[in-house]
């Protein structure tokens, strides 16, 4: 059985000298603080057992160890794989009518914005954004309608063909 005073005195004897020991292990000191919370999680999970071990400190910083051990694996899988695969394709730059249009549906509310967006982006009926959304049909064809309006509004120099054919992902 656990017992949070005996976990509560140990956390406070050991604690400073863990993060410590959990940045020199580790050379980073939010990893270590990340690394010895995690480890006195599963200190505190096994504390009914754990407390009657001779060197629960020990344990503790075999813990840490192996936790740190396990990160700088996976940071060198994730390298690995990064090098395999080169960088990423360099993204081009919004067009100016993509920006225009960001920024008008950021004026629009959002329950218009979002049955634009489902409608427009997504390929989604009348009735299914109203299912999604919960409203009957006539609320998104308000929406819908609204939203056109005040796109339209906001946006004079485009023509609803260009706005259906812009990509805003």
């Amino acid at each position: 059985m656990r017992n949070a005073q005996s976990f509560d005195e140990f956390y406070r004897g050991t604690a400073r000298r863990m993060l410590r020991y959990g940045y020199a292990v580790s050379g980073d000191h939010t990893e270590a603080q990340d690394l010895v919370q995690e480890a006195y999680a599963r200190a505190w999970r096994q504390w009914g057992r754990l407390s009657a071990h001779p060197a629960p400190e020990a344990w503790l910083r075999l813990v840490v160890t192996r936790l740190a051990t396990d990160r700088w694996r996976n940071l060198h899988r994730w390298r690995a794989a990064l090098i395999r695969s080169g960088p990423p394709a360099s993204a081009p730059p919004p067009s100016e009518d993509g920006v225009l249009l960001v920024r008008a549906l950021r004026q629009v509310p959002v329950d218009q914005r979002q049955a634009l967006a489902l409608h427009y982006l997504f390929d989604m009926s009348v009735e299914e954004i109203a299912r999604e959304a919960g409203v009957p049909v006539g609320t998104v064809k308000s929406w819908l309608s609204r939203g056109r309006s005040r796109l339209a509004a906001l946006l004079p120099d485009l023509s609803t063909a260009e706005l259906e054919a812009n990509d805003v992902a």
